[in-house]
């Protein structure tokens, strides 16, 4: 979210647009009680001064704005850690600035464009549409404003947009820019390259007693040995609390005959049927039939493919006309129906396969009844149990003594670290709520009764920490093997890079790649038309890069992208685009190119401003509108 934050506002300009172009002020939010007694200014741009209240306004306004962005309200803690305060003092700067600049160059409104501006301001509309005088001066009241003081800010506002639109209204970017946006895009190039992998500088010997030593002391955080907790927990759920075997024969069998339906599969039948166009048709048909023609040859005769007869195969309750349910669950296989008026006309049906019904028998499903009885049960009492377990607590017993109480199971973890790992390695994957529960455990006191972690809406974790292990540096003989095998991987790697920066060198002083490559025993390997924004298999995207970054005739060394090699390369060839031009170029991106231009014109604007006119910031100002 802090990266999504930053990109949000990343040049003044978006963020000086959404401070003075965006008068929303059903968002904007802030409490009345800062109108008072706020004479000193948070900043200085010459001779215009930005006050305690206007900063604190821009601050309540960037963080509405930018908590309906991410669907979450940002807290004061949050905007503290994104830098919020500082984007704001920097778009009032901004602001100040320009103010400055209108106030020298005599810029202003006239009353009747500002009167025009802001009966357009959708926040005053009443019911009908239009400006209504009394919902502006209830908007105004919500965010503790005065009439005067949004009438400065509107005119404040419209003023440095003359001067904005007048620097960046209606700039495109350049013909030549776009062709040049195009060669760069459109471009493909060749490349040759040889993969040079670990068993070129392998074997790697053991390393010597000193320089274990020394990769242990330079990388000895890394082998800490991290805070571990011994954490016993208690899980209450349906299924924990379930007992089959309370559940009588009497009860299976009762419940068997109660839903018989749900272990009986109905009877399915697959039905063809051929549509006529009126009853007389229909039965004209039918006669054929009778007379020793086919299903298939009515059929024919109407023109229809055997795949047309097909209606599809149901269960009775599934098929959507009953009329024809009715017919074709009376039929005998292969037998045809007599003339049946459907939904869509007179009909002939045919049945030609039959499924049965089936009865899943009492023996085959007694046990998966007697399972959900005592489930439904347990899901009944649960709360019981928990009242229970809790009872024992509080009267002074045991996490075990309160479990055995509701025979529930008391499970212990020796020993685990925030990420679910143990000393040995192992991760746990089946320790419930995992995430919540590591979590709480190790914020909690070591032998403190916890507030349970609920398990959906229908179950609970109750854990307490047992035992605490402080984190602590482990030895080298504790990790040594770990040592070697790092320091080999290392070493592996720095040999690697070094030869294929031997091997790059020849090729790059002129020594044919094919050479090098029959030296080495290694195939000589090319990739044509290689586009920039490709993501090749063989080279990867840091690869494809690394092509794009040197000019025809030059080579190049990057890591495979399965790590365990390196790539050295050279570009044969660059191929520039036929119809490279600013036509090829999208008109949705050309009009984003060309807001890019007026965003660089009006940072450069506003940076000559800032040197134009000395500015200062009072911190002590910024703090007092922070704290209220």
């Amino acid at each position: 979210m802090l990266n999504s934050l930053r990109s949000a506002a990343g040049t003044w300009v978006a963020k000086l647009l959404l401070i003075l172009l965006v008068l929303s002020f059903a968002v904007w939010g802030i409490s009345g009680q800062i109108l008072g007694g706020m004479g000193s200014s948070v900043l200085v741009a010459g001779n215009t001064k930005v006050s305690i209240l206007e900063y604190r306004l821009a601050y309540d306004r960037q963080i509405a704005m930018l908590s309906q962005q991410f669907g979450q309200q940002i807290t004061r803690e949050q905007a503290r850690a994104f830098g919020i305060d500082q984007q704001v003092l920097s778009q009032l700067t901004a602001g100040a600035v320009l103010d400055e600049q209108a106030r020298e160059m005599n810029l202003g409104l006239s009353r009747d464009r500002l009167a025009i501006l802001t009966a357009e301001d959708p926040a005053f509309r009443g019911p009908d549409g239009s400006f209504n005088r009394q919902q502006f001066e209830f908007a105004l009241r919500q965010i503790g404003m005065r009439p005067q003081d949004y009438i400065k800010n509107r005119e404040q506002v419209a003023v440095r947009q003359q001067i904005v639109e007048a620097v960046s209204d209606g700039l495109a970017a350049p013909d030549t820019f776009l062709r040049a946006v195009s060669l760069y895009r459109g471009e493909d190039r060749t490349v040759e390259y040889l993969v040079i992998p670990q068993s070129e500088v392998e074997p790697i010997e053991a390393p010597t007693d000193d320089a274990v030593a020394a990769y242990f002391e330079e990388n000895k955080a890394s082998y800490a040995a991290p805070e571990y907790r011994k954490i016993s927990y208690v899980k209450l759920e349906p299924a924990d609390i379930a007992d089959p075997s309370v559940v009588t024969d009497d009860q299976v069998r009762a419940s068997y005959e109660q839903n018989a339906a749900r272990y009986t599969t109905a009877e399915r039948r697959r039905i063809e049927q051929i549509v006529f166009a009126d009853e007389a048709a229909a039965s004209a048909a039918l006669e054929k039939v009778r007379g020793g023609a086919t299903f298939e040859d009515i059929a024919a005769e109407q023109g229809r493919s055997t795949a047309d007869l097909l209606l599809g195969t149901f269960d009775k309750a599934g098929v959507a006309d009953p009329a024809i349910a009715e017919a074709a669950f009376a039929l005998e296989a292969d037998e045809v129906s007599d003339v049946v008026q459907g939904a869509f006309g007179s009909i002939l049906l045919r049945v030609t396969e039959i499924t049965p019904e089936s009865v899943r028998p009492f023996e085959q499903v007694s046990t998966e009844i007697r399972e959900e009885i005592a489930l439904d049960e347990a899901n009944r009492i649960l709360m019981d149990v928990y009242d229970g377990y809790e009872d024992s607590r509080a009267s002074g017993e045991s996490m075990a003594q309160a479990a055995e109480k509701q025979r529930l199971t008391v499970v212990t973890v020796d020993a685990v670290d925030r990420s679910g790992n143990t000393p040995d390695g192992t991760t746990l994957t089946d320790l419930p709520q995992s995430a919540a529960l590591l979590s709480q455990a190790f914020e909690a006191e070591a032998g403190v009764e916890n507030p349970p972690i609920n398990i959906g809406s229908t179950g609970f974790v109750f854990y307490e920490v047992d035992d605490v292990t402080a984190a602590r540096d482990r030895t080298l003989d504790e990790v040594r093997d770990r040592v070697v095998a790092d320091w080999t991987e290392r070493e592996t790697a720095t040999r690697l890079s070094a030869r294929a920066g031997e091997l790059q060198k020849q090729i790059a002083d002129g020594k044919p790649i094919a050479e090098v490559a029959t030296e080495i025993e290694q195939e000589l390997q090319t990739r044509r038309g290689l586009k920039r924004d490709a993501n090749d298999a063989a080279l990867g995207e840091a690869g494809v890069a690394a092509v794009f970054g040197v000019a025809q005739g030059e080579t190049g060394i990057v890591t495979a992208p399965s790590g365990d090699a390196q790539l050295v390369f050279r570009v044969t060839e660059v191929v520039q685009p036929m119809d490279a031009g600013a036509e090829s170029i999208a008109e949705d991106q050309r009009r984003s190119f060309g807001s890019g231009f007026a965003d660089d014109l009006l940072d450069q604007l506003v940076a000559r401003l800032q040197s134009q006119y000395t500015v200062t910031v009072d911190r002590g100002a910024v703090q007092q509108a922070l704290s209220f």
